[in-house]
């Protein structure tokens, strides 16, 4: 007699997201899972994981009377777009959307209102989803939409409608809650596309990264795995019983995959609207957060923060970030604020999901001093279980692990994006020669660790020379009076470039430019860090310095108003 067996719950068992949704519904339903402030009001809502599941499923059950179809491999479901901050009405799209097969594609409200509109027509978003606080771009741009959207939601904490010309518009609430609280979520096939990720476009249009189940089903269990191979003795990794806050936005690469580890981790996670100050530091205090996830940029407006000792914030024990380098000085300083807190650094991009590099301490370091030890938290780090990361050199050569030697990061591996959506030109210019190619510059230490020195498109090229600005603003923030810096190539017309560093000083700080570039010759020149040709010819000191949508120093800004920045520099001659 043939004995039946089931493969596809076995071998061909499928990878995906609603097994992260479901675990702390089974485990913990009446513990609270969710809490959201609203960052105008501050007002609190707190959800237990039974009332976030069943807004879930209500949501799921709308978007099928939606008429939402689902995809399959290599057939993208229809879009759906959301312009949303840190909500739980976000969290229940993170997972309603892909969870039934459809899409998810989180607008980058901080691009150019342009890039906005392109991202929402390339992406033929089907439904889009907005916050009250988004009434006026979607107003704005709902002319060159309409015809692409079908239907428009509103979300707000507050009930009804506004007064809106957008039509067919649905209030979010309204709509959830003539649905049923359960839904019958499919097991779709783990290559269905789940999300559609789209670049900051620092030159052209942005891109669009697509994303399947499996990918990031993966991704997020080695992200777990990674914790539990933690040798820091003075970090504790995220399990449980922590508590974080997702302050990256969610409308960026998943907010860093935070959605589903801490979810499949049935973590009380902590949601802000949108980052403040004063916002961070209440959550931290009221909710005893214990681990964030942040830009460098963020740390500069903490220490920048006078009644920051008004707040206990000593449960916080590790901030992770990215979204640049982080700097040694800059590390310093925050943890002197916090004393318990540790900053630790990580890499990754749209196209990887985007983690796949992360500072991390080796067995036989355990032992080694703090001030060792903070050298190696602000590498960019070793590459996340699971991923394959080199540095390659112009013939595609391995560069040696001499810490000075610098090459292109390639990596490859399950959450590395397939393609760009619509666009395989820019993917042909990414994929080739069996990895993907990143476009920045790293060098490798004897330990195998990497340390960005640069985008290629931002290093700066001097002479026959190259200057790595990763390097010099390291270097820079460490000084005791810089708060932030970045530096930029500015035409030359001898050598062709030249560095200009433009900086912001610590409140009260009376330092001028010359302090700067003799603070760089003792750090820098003559401990072997630099060479005194790297040195800036140019200093600016400024009141801010411009950041891009995710919180990065935009140097395409300054290169785009250059003479502003020229008009405030100081010329070094030596």
């Amino acid at each position: 007699m043939e004995v039946r067996t089931y493969p596809e719950f076995s071998t061909h068992y499928p990878l995906l997201l609603k097994t992260f949704m479901q675990r702390p519904v089974q485990l913990y339903p009446d513990q609270i899972g969710l809490v959201y402030r609203n960052h105008t009001t501050g007002a609190y809502q707190r959800f237990t994981w039974a009332q976030w599941h069943a807004r879930t499923c209500r949501l799921a059950n709308a978007l099928k009377k939606l008429g939402v179809q689902p995809g399959k491999p290599g057939e993208p479901g229809d879009r759906i777009g959301t312009m949303a901050l840190n909500t739980h009405r976000h969290m229940e799209l993170y997972y309603a959307v892909p969870c039934s097969g459809a899409m998810l594609h989180c607008v980058n409200v901080r691009l150019a209102i342009e890039h906005v509109l392109y991202t929402i027509t390339h992406a033929e978003d089907k439904v889009l989803f907005f916050d009250d606080v988004f009434l006026p771009m979607v107003e704005s741009i709902y002319d060159r939409i309409k015809d692409t959207v079908k239907a428009f939601v509103y979300m707000s904490d507050q009930p009804g409608l506004p007064e809106s010309r957008i039509e067919p518009l649905y209030d979010y609430e309204t709509l959830i809650g003539a649905e049923e609280v359960q839904f019958d979520w499919p097991y779709l096939h783990e290559d269905t596309y789940a999300t559609l990720c789209y670049t900051t476009a620092t030159t052209g249009q942005p891109k669009g990264a697509m994303f399947t189940q499996r990918a990031l089903y993966l991704q997020t269990l080695h992200l777990i795995a990674l914790a539990s191979f933690n040798n820091d003795p003075q970090t504790e990794q995220p399990g449980e019983d922590n508590v974080p806050m997702i302050t990256t936005p969610m409308f960026h690469i998943h907010a860093w995959s935070q959605p589903y580890t801490y979810v499949y981790r049935c973590a009380k996670i902590v949601l802000p609207g949108t980052f403040t100050v004063d916002g961070f530091c209440d959550l931290v205090q009221t909710e005893k957060v214990t681990h964030a996830a942040v830009v460098p940029t963020i740390l500069a407006l903490l220490l920048e923060y006078e009644d920051i000792d008004r707040y206990d914030l000593s449960s916080l024990v590790s901030l992770g970030v990215g979204g640049g380098a982080l700097p040694l000085g800059l590390k310093e300083k925050i943890e002197q604020r916090i004393p318990k807190m540790r900053a630790s650094s990580g890499y990754g991009m749209t196209e990887t999901a985007p983690v796949s590099v992360t500072a991390f301490i080796k067995k036989h370091m355990r032992d080694w001093p703090k001030e060792q030890l903070d050298q190696v938290r602000v590498k960019t780090g070793l590459p996340v279980p699971g991923m394959e990361v080199e540095v390659l050199d112009g013939d595609g050569v391995l560069v040696p692990r001499d810490n000075k030697t610098i090459g292109e990061i390639v990596v490859r591996g399950p959450w590395v994006m397939e393609k760009y959506y619509k666009n395989p030109q820019k993917t042909a210019e990414v994929w080739y020669g069996d990895w993907f190619h990143t476009g920045d510059l790293a060098t490798v230490d004897e330990e195998g660790f990497l340390t960005i020195v640069d985008r290629m498109s931002d290093v700066i090229r001097s002479g026959s020379e190259m200057i790595p600005t990763v390097l010099l603003e390291n270097i820079i923030a460490t000084a005791d009076f810089v708060l932030e810096a970045t530096v930029v190539g500015v035409p030359d017309p001898v050598w062709g470039e030249k560095a200009m560093a433009v900086v912001k000083l610590v409140s009260g700080s009376r330092k001028e430019a010359r302090d700067l570039i003799d603070f760089l010759k003792a750090e820098g020149v003559e401990k072997g860090k630099i060479t005194k040709w790297m040195l800036p010819k140019l200093v600016a000191i400024v009141d801010q310095i411009p950041k891009t949508s995710v919180g990065k120093f935009s140097k395409r800004l300054i290169r785009n108003n250059l003479g502003k920045f020229l008009a405030k520099a100081v010329e070094i001659k030596e």
